[in-house]
């Protein structure tokens, strides 16, 4: 028996509730909002919207995103950069807490792009070949975001990247295959989510600045520090809400009544968040707070969108 075979015997079994850890389903609202706010554009500036399409698009969605998730802690666990002194649940570190094979991560993570794309065939039949070639950038960027000697979420375009492809470029595709048109006015539309996807991983490497900094990695917050990190943080915060509300103002008129309610609802988030000093120890509420903030002004954002809402919702 070889040494590799040994190991292998000394696995535990991997189980549903683990695969559904590494998916980590508390992230799903950056994949699920940017394609909420195409489906409620393209009811906007369509006269028809297909409820089945919409579903598919959105399993694709989550999909890619459970994809980035296990990819991302598969990638972390081989290389070292996940242990048991991060401060983190351990619903969010499965290969540390548990001793299953990495390679059986690897291969779900393989799984969730290939049931992605088979759904994709569907998509591409209804809408043609744009939204597969929109997709395939997408899953090319899941990969190296966390794959190769240098992935891009060492580097400080890990915030840009992640904000771009799921906040900006799940709309685009979304809303092309809902509408039949690639129209790019939609990448404005969607800076709000490209911020709030954005700002998700600026908050995780804000707190992991200092681990990050040992490990070599050169994030965004390793390059500013510490003090320069939470300002562009804090302004990243006003920039987003501001930004909803001039979207509003511009494109969606109907949806301004919506925003005072959304100011005030979304305070005690914002507010809560402002005082997070994103250190390790706080990691943890942190990435809830980022997250729940990210569902109140995505929700928010969307109703504003659908408040002008002309289309009819077919199956």
């Amino acid at each position: 028996m070889t040494e590799m075979e040994s190991r292998q015997e000394r696995f535990d079994a991997f189980t549903v509730r683990m695969a559904i850890q590494l998916a980590a389903p508390h992230t799903w609202p950056a994949a699920i909002l940017p394609c909420l706010i195409a489906v409620c554009a393209a009811s906007v500036f369509s006269e028809a919207v297909s409820i089945s399409l919409a579903i598919v698009l959105l399993a694709i969605c989550i999909l890619m995103q459970s994809a980035v998730n296990t990819f991302n802690d598969y990638y972390d666990f081989v290389k070292g950069t996940d242990s048991l002194d991060d401060n983190v649940e351990k619903s969010d570190a499965t290969l540390v807490y548990n001793n299953v094979n990495p390679r059986t991560a690897r291969n779900l993570a393989l799984g969730f792009l290939a049931a992605a794309f088979v759904l994709g065939v569907y998509v591409i039949y209804y809408a043609g070949w744009i939204p597969l070639v929109i997709g395939i950038i997408g899953a090319f960027f899941v990969v190296v975001y966390s794959a190769g000697k240098t992935p891009i979420s060492y580097l400080p375009l890990g915030e840009a990247v992640s904000g771009i492809v799921m906040g900006g470029l799940i709309p685009l595709a979304c809303y092309q295959a809902l509408t039949g048109r690639l129209d790019f006015a939609v990448l404005l539309w969607a800076v709000p989510e490209i911020i709030g996807v954005g700002l998700i991983m600026l908050t995780n490497n804000t707190c992991d600045r200092e681990k990050d900094v040992e490990s070599g990695r050169k994030t965004l917050p390793c390059l500013l520090g510490r003090n320069r990190a939470l300002k562009l943080y804090h302004a990243a915060l006003v920039v987003w809400v501001c930004a909803i509300a001039a979207l509003c103002a511009l494109f969606f008129g109907r949806g301004l009544i919506i925003v005072p309610f959304m100011l005030l609802a979304s305070y005690p988030l914002l507010k809560a968040l402002f005082a997070n000093p994103l250190v390790p120890a706080s990691r943890i509420g942190a990435m809830a707070q980022i997250c729940s903030v990210n569902i109140a002004l995505g929700a928010f954002y969307a109703a504003a969108i659908m408040a002008n809402s002309t289309a009819a919702f077919v199956l």
